[in-house]
This record gives C-alpha cells, sequence and structure tokens, in this order.
C-alpha cells in the first residue's frame, strides 16, 4: 500500500483545512485509515481513523467536534476536514493505514504516507 498525504499550508487561527491521502496498491487489504500528526520535539500522536469499508470514525478528544474524517472508496482517498483550527494543531500531518479505526497506536500502523505539513498562525 503507498499513501501519499497532500494539502496542508500556512492558515491563520479559526481557519480551515482539508488534508488528502490518495492510497494505491493493495487496497483491498486497508481495514481502517488514519491520521496522525506529529509536532516538533513531540511524539507522533493519533488525531483521527476510519473504518474503511464502513466509514465509522474515530477521533482523538483534541480534535473531536473540529475535525471530520471522511473516505471515497471509489477514489481511494481519505480526507481529514479540520475546522476552528489552534495554534497547537501546528504539525506535519501524516495518513497511515492500519488494523482497526479502534486502534490509536503509531506502531500498530503499517503504511505511511509521507506526511504533509500545517502551521496554525496566531
Amino acid at each position: 500500500v503507498q499513501l501519499q498525504a497532500y494539502g496542508g499550508g500556512l492558515v491563520q487561527a479559526g481557519g480551515s483545512l482539508r488534508l488528502s491521502c490518495a492510497a494505491s496498491g493493495s487496497i483491498f487489504s486497508i481495514n481502517a485509515m488514519g491520521w496522525f500528526r506529529q509536532a516538533p520535539g513531540k511524539e507522533r500522536e493519533f488525531v483521527a481513523a476510519i473504518n474503511w469499508s464502513g466509514g465509522v470514525t474515530y477521533y482523538a478528544d483534541s480534535v473531536k467536534g473540529r475535525a471530520t474524517i471522511s473516505r471515497d472508496n471509489a477514489e481511494n482517498m481519505v480526507y481529514l476536514q479540520m475546522n476552528s483550527l489552534k495554534p497547537e494543531d501546528t504539525a506535519v500531518y501524516y495518513c497511515a493505514a492500519g488494523p482497526n479505526y479502534r486502534v490509536i497506536g503509531a506502531r500498530e500502523y503499517n503504511y505511511w504516507g509521507q506526511g504533509t505539513e500545517v502551521t496554525v498562525s496566531s
């Protein structure tokens, strides 16, 4: 499975961004897709995940109510819509393919995209 994330950028606090992740290769093997983020000097943390077939979602408390993860199975795409962005959302965002949408440990995810940088200015 190959993943490519894009859509990051510089946005003011309170603004919105939509991140995209294109999946290719052995799509049939994907059970769940997740978004993680890593801020400078911090560990990679779970943001949101979605069950690939059924579309059930799971969110970290830090983004619940501000983020929406979705997928387009026909296009093999996963999206992360982030609203009401805060400076603390600044990080490199990664998409990943994993075993289950309720799994939040980065080590459990098998495939990773290259990351897209999000900077939120105050």
